[in-house]
Order: structure tokens, then sequence, then C-alpha cells
């Protein structure tokens, strides 16, 4: 059987899944920082377990399915987003310039994956004007949601309906499924508040900040409304009862999360559940009351992975690896139909000065 690896370059962790066929055969997590201060760290684990058939690795806001061999300035570029390969500290950059030449000079058999606008299954209209419809790592984590609904109620792949709500260490993405594929997405940062992120942006505020750093994408959260962008959500939560601006962050990030998963229901016939996932799912306070507001959409749960500690989306990551290179989940692939992703995250733009963008992008 296929040997394949996902790994996940999270704000907070980083983190390696392998699957031998079915099987898992490395399982493991790491600070995000200290990884990106010694990436040589990543390529020895990965070396040390034997060849691999597929890797799918750090991707971005994702490129369609690029081998790295073949990835040069543009396309890193078009992955980041970014003034500079090392990005600034809090963003999805951090760090990843140097992560990404060590995996290329290693000459592991790594590619790209996509993020949710390069996919076909998301309809044009829904593109419009949009950038960050969910990262590359969110259409990961969710090909485990289609996977582990599947598997827990015995449905095909096919037959698979829901809203993944992932509330990470830093960033809030919202997907959703239909009929086992991607139909339309929320990023970290165009949709729901997270824990450090502010989520969507308000216009007025994007033009008053002028030409703001991208680390200002990672403020403006729960955490930095609490007045602690540095805080454990334990810690925060723990504080509510208290502390006026930690009452107020929660309240305002519950309600935002809520009104972002409702606006999703809109597109999606009956979606069979709500999926929750992400660091903050961790957190009793937290997905106990998300759990009780979103019910009254849908039933709601926590993503089921097959790891017992790489992240969901280094898991997704694995699975959609061994269907692409014909292992046991090629079925998964096919259903998902993301083997057509194409584009670039710039396709769909048409407010001003976007021209002048495409020219310094692509």
């Amino acid at each position: 059987m296929p040997r394949t690896i996902g790994i996940d370059l999270g704000t907070v962790s980083l983190d390696v899944c392998g699957l031998d066929g079915e099987d898992v055969f490395l399982d493991k997590t790491f600070p995000t920082a200290e990884v990106g201060a010694d990436p040589r760290m990543l390529v020895d684990l990965v070396q040390s377990v034997g060849p691999v058939d597929l890797i799918i690795g750090p991707s971005g806001y994702g490129l369609p399915w690029l081998d790295i061999e073949h990835a040069g300035d543009r396309e890193i570029d078009l992955m980041l987003l970014a003034d500079g390969p090392e990005g600034p500290r809090g963003t999805i950059v951090q760090g990843m310039g140097k992560i990404l030449r060590a995996l290329k000079e290693s000459g592991l058999p790594l590619c790209f994956s996509p993020g949710v606008i390069h996919l076909p299954t998301v309809p044009s209209h829904r593109k419009v004007n949009r950038i960050d419809m969910g990262t590359a790592d969110k259409v990961c984590a969710t090909a485990l949601g289609v996977w582990s609904q599947s598997r827990r109620l015995g449905l095909s792949y096919d037959e698979t309906s829901f809203i993944y709500l992932e509330m990470g260490g830093a960033f809030t993405g919202v997907v959703a499924v239909e009929g086992g594929r991607i139909v339309d997405g929320m990023g970290g940062t165009s949709g729901a508040m997270g824990y450090r992120a502010l989520g969507a942006m308000d216009g007025e505020l994007a033009y008053l900040l002028g030409g703001f750093r991208k680390d200002n994408l990672a403020s403006g959260g729960m955490a930095w409304i609490a007045g602690t962008p540095d805080s454990d959500p334990r810690d925060l939560v723990s504080s509510v009862a208290t502390d006026r601006r930690a009452a107020v962050a929660l309240d305002a990030f519950l309600e935002d999360v809520v009104k972002r998963v409702a606006s999703e229901m809109t597109v999606l016939v009956a979606p069979r559940e709500i999926l929750l996932s992400g660091r903050l799912s961790w957190v009793p306070q937290i997905s106990q009351e998300i759990a009780r507001r979103l019910s009254e959409f849908a039933p709601v749960r926590k993503v089921e992975g097959f790891a017992s500690v790489s992240k969901e989306a280094a898991q997704g990551a694995a699975l959609i690896a061994q269907g692409l290179v014909g292992g046991s989940f090629v079925d998964l692939v096919e259903a998902m139909g993301i083997r057509g992703a194409c584009g670039s995250v710039l396709d769909h733009l048409y407010v001003g000065d976007t021209e002048q963008l495409r020219r310094r992008y692509v």
C-alpha cells in the first residue's frame, strides 16, 4: 500500500501524520516556533520513517496540486501573500519560508494543495471578490470531516453533508459541504472572529489603517478584546465571571461564530451535522456553549479522527494524499471533486487596483 504524509503548519503547532494504507505510522506535533527556528528537524523526522510516495505539505492560501520542485518565487508569493517569505509573528506565513526551503532542498516528494477558492465544486458567483474562503489546511481538515461522517453514519462519501467549524489557536474557519463536496467557505481573515484574529474586517477600518501590516490580520480577536493577546484560552474563559473585558470578548466571539455558521445554512439544503474541530473545541466552556447555540440548526459533534496527536488538517492531508496516489481513499478524493482545482487566489477580484495586484503577484 502507498505511504503518505500530511503536514499542517498552524499558528501554534506543526503537525505530521503518516498513513501506510489505512494504518498510522507517524503521528507527531511540534510548536510552530520550534520548527520555524530549526526546519531541519522536520526534514529529519520525515526522512527517518523511510520512503514515502507523497507528502502534502504546508500550502498557505493554496496552490492547485503543485510539486514543490516546480514552486518558484511567483508560486510562493501567491501561497503566502506577504512581503517576504518569513512573514510576521502570528500569521499563517510565520516561519514558512525557512520550512519550505528546507523541504525543497530535501528532495522529498511533496506537493502543495488547493484552498477552497481553487475548487471547481464552489460556484463561481460565491468566489466574487474573495481570496480567503478557507486556506489549504481547511480543505484537508474538511476531507477528514467527510471521512469521519461517512464512517460514523454508514454513508457513502457523496451522501455526507455538514458545516465544518474549525476554531483554531488564532483563526476560525467555516466550510460548507453538500454531497461530499465543498461548496462554500469563509476563511480566518474573511469570516468569523478567531481567538486572536478579528475575522472579516470593516472596510472603513481597513481604509483608516492604510497600508496595514499582515500581522494585523491576526489581531483584534477574542484574546485581544480581553486585553490578553497571548493568554491561554482556558485562562481567558476562567476569568469571564470577574473580568468585564473577558466577558465581552467571549460574547463577541460566540455570537460572531454562530452568525457565520448560520449564514452557511443558506447554501445547504439540510446539513446532517455541524462538525467542530480546532484548539478552542478542546475548551469545554467554549465547545459546550457553541454546541448549545448551534444545535437549533443541526446536531453538533466534534470531528472524530484516526490519529492520537496530530491535528485534523494533517490527518486529512494524509487521507487526500492516499487518494491521489491510488491508495485506500481514491473514492474520497473523487467524491470531493478536488482533483480539478485550478487558478489562483486573485482570479475573482473586481475591485479597483485589481490589475495592479495581479501584475505584482501573477
